[in-house]
């Protein structure tokens, strides 16, 4: 073995070195990115190929790793690439670090092997320094493989907490509402808790526990006897998994509250968002959509031509044949129900009034008196950072939208952004919008283009939309920084009384 010598020793070893940070970077991105398989190799990708810094880097330590194949202790050239690289990318995290749970020590552990493995292999060939330098770059490709390989064991291990939960919903008996969406949901399922807890007990998913493992968790740490309303978010990466949730968790009533082009680069289609989502319809009595949106005004119709069609609730701020409809007066809104005008409705800054409808829609299904119901509109809950505003102590208008990452919610915050009257500048802070396929550069110029009348400046923050959004952009003022912390202090530098900023979306460190 020609590499086993003590210049090939300490190569080897200085690649082994290197795979820890390089194994912790990628582990991180795996849990952010829900372990789901193939999600690490596009991060790196992103990583690698889209900084020219980070190019030159991975271009180095392959031909580093080529070069080891004669000259061994060439390969801790790999092993420092291993170490500092992707630069930008840090194994510790500054904005989500790597939470060691029993899943992600899991997938370390499986990644751990894949890795060994391949070096016995180079052992076995009479090559383990070079097949080491492999194994250094080949880092992020097998978390991924990893993550393939602990999907079925993940799905196994979760469908004893899964059979808990169907068993409980059916020992505790309550109402299902199921809530889905491009966006919109989580809002959605709080003004719907709000409005019925007042009459009602009613128990909602925590948080965005909207996957098959939080759903079941939501219902077994907190369903209680007696529970009236249970009200569950559900969420989707792909066809099928609604049904499966609507499986053990059926709802009585459900919502759909927007199609919009979120998660579009795993879909590849709104369709295919409106096909998935609507899997959530085949248990329902009642269906709740938001008519503003034309492909749920077109997907009604096609509800109500089923061969044992549900009840179909129109809502609507827009559509004049919504059943449950929010019509804006300049001192709150026309409360319409069922073609008839029931009162007058103030919302609390920052409610989205389509939302609203849809959670008024539900409402009524539960015989709450309606003077009730438009009297606990004033005071639904805020989601934290959407939309939020408030005043700095600088006395700068601060509009937190950092939870937000839509093209019909960044519309809506650049719409409070002109509202609030400030009188000097108006910043927007953003990273742009991700997950949004084939139209992502599109959107976000479009979004830049919008900001122009809007926002005296626009902060352009991180690199994954920053073509796009200077793109759209143009002449006008714009400035790209590399953190959000960096903007906050450009923002505390340059802004004064009178001033407003909007953070639009925020991204997590794992984004270049």
């Amino acid at each position: 073995m020609s590499d086993l010598t003590p210049a090939g020793w300490a190569a080897a070893a200085s690649c082994w070195v290197g795979l820890v940070p390089a194994g912790l970077r990628w582990l991180r991105v795996a849990q952010r990115e829900h372990y789901l398989p193939g999600a690490v190799d596009r991060f790196a990708f992103r990583w690698w190929l889209g900084v020219r810094t980070n190019l030159a880097l991975v271009v180095l330590a392959g031909v580093a790793a080529g070069v080891a194949w004669k000259y061994a202790l060439v390969a801790c050239v790999s092993a420092a690439v291993g170490i500092l690289g992707p630069i930008g990318l840090a194994p510790r995290g500054r904005t989500s670090p790597l939470a060691w749970t029993r899943r992600s020590r899991s997938l370390a552990a499986v990644w751990f092997v894949l890795e060994a493995g391949l070096v016995v292999v180079g052992f076995a060939v009479g090559r383990p320094v070079f097949v080491s330098a492999i194994a250094v770059l080949l880092a992020a490709p097998a978390v991924d493989l990893a993550c393939l390989v602990m999907a079925p064991i993940e799905d196994r291990l979760a469908s004893s907490y899964v059979t808990t939960a169907g068993t409980r919903l059916r020992s505790v008996s309550p109402r299902i509402v199921g809530i889905t969406g491009s966006y919109g949901k989580t809002s959605t399922k709080n003004y719907v808790a709000h409005l019925l807890a007042g009459s009602l007990r009613v128990v909602a998913s925590p948080a965005s526990f909207n996957n098959r493992a939080g759903l079941a968790r939501a219902v077994n740490e907190n369903l209680v006897e007696g529970t009236e309303v249970f009200v569950a978010e559900m969420g989707t990466y792909g066809a099928g998994e609604i049904a499966e949730l609507c499986s053990w968790c059926p709802p009585e009533i459900a919502v759909i509250t927007a199609i919009g082009p979120v998660h579009l680069e795993r879909f590849g289609s709104e369709e295919a968002i409106l096909r998935a989502k609507s899997e959530i319809t085949v248990p329902a009595e009642v269906v709740v959509l938001n008519v503003d949106d034309e492909r749920l005004l077109a997907f009604a119709g096609e509800l109500e031509g089923r061969a044992t069609p549900p009840r179909v609730l129109r809502c609507s701020v827009a559509s004049p044949a919504g059943s449950v409809r929010l019509v804006a007066r300049s001192d709150g809104f026309d409360v319409i129900i069922d073609g008839s005008a029931r009162g007058r409705a103030i919302l609390p800054p920052g409610a989205q009034p389509t939302n609203v409808a849809c959670a008024l829609g539900v409402a009524t299904q539960f015989g709450v008196p309606t003077e009730t119901l438009l009297g606990r509109l004033a005071d639904l809950p805020t989601v934290s950072h959407r939309l939020a505003v408030g005043s700095a102590p600088s006395g700068v208008v601060v509009i937190d939208d950092t939870f937000n990452s839509n093209p019909a919610g960044a519309r809506a915050a650049l719409e409070v952004l002109a509202s609030v009257g400030a009188e000097g500048r108006r910043v927007l802070v953003t990273p742009g919008m991700v997950e949004l396929g084939s139209r992502q550069a599109l959107e976000n110029r479009a979004f830049a283009q919008r900001s122009i009348g809007v926002a005296t400046d626009l902060i352009v923050v991180g690199r994954t939309n920053r073509r796009a959004l200077r793109e759209g952009r143009g002449p006008h003022a714009c400035v790209c920084l590399r953190t959000r912390e960096e903007a906050v202090h450009w923002v505390r530098q340059n802004l004064h009384p009178g001033d407003a900023v909007l953070y639009e979306n925020d991204l997590p460190d794992h984004y270049p």
